[in-house]
């Protein structure tokens, strides 16, 4: 997986971090027991405080996909062949999706607009689902670093 931050970008770099992460363990580039970067490691690799990395990992930790140790680090804990989700996951998900949905109308893109973007998303995830547990990744991450006035 290659995580790559963008210093232009109004998203803060935790959240970059943390998106990156989760788009990675539901295309299948990060499996369960996959084992990411320290936090000084990566934040040494970006250029950035291990502070931001440690808040990335630890909303990861909070919403149930990495495993904080500090014998073995940051390992993924969960992944799309993991089971059904934790209780009360549905509940959060489907308000954060609603506020998500709701930008969209906001702006005017309509209902079968939204309806083919988001069958776009899921199947890129669904491509990837098809292949063996832990067959995608060497647990490696590497970095890339975009500064200010780099293209996107």
């Amino acid at each position: 997986m290659i995580l790559s931050i963008d210093l232009s970008s109004a998203v803060p770099i935790y959240q970059q971090i943390r998106d990156q992460v989760v788009t990675a363990i539901a295309v299948g580039e990060l499996v369960e027991g996959s084992a990411l970067p320290s936090t000084r490691q990566l934040a040494g690799d970006l250029g950035i405080n291990f502070h931001t990395v440690n808040k990335a990992y630890d909303l990861l930790r909070q919403e149930g996909l990495l495993r904080l140790n500090r014998k073995s680090g940051a390992v993924v804990q969960r992944d799309p062949h993991s089971g059904p989700p934790p209780p009360g996951f549905a509940d959060e998900w489907s308000t954060r999706l609603r506020t998500l949905l709701a930008e969209a109308a906001a702006q005017g893109v309509d209902a079968a607009a939204v309806l083919t973007m988001c069958g776009g998303v899921v199947g890129s995830f669904g491509a990837r689902l098809g292949k063996q547990v832990g067959e995608p990744s060497d647990g490696e991450l590497d970095v890339e670093h975009r500064g200010l006035g780099e293209p996107a």
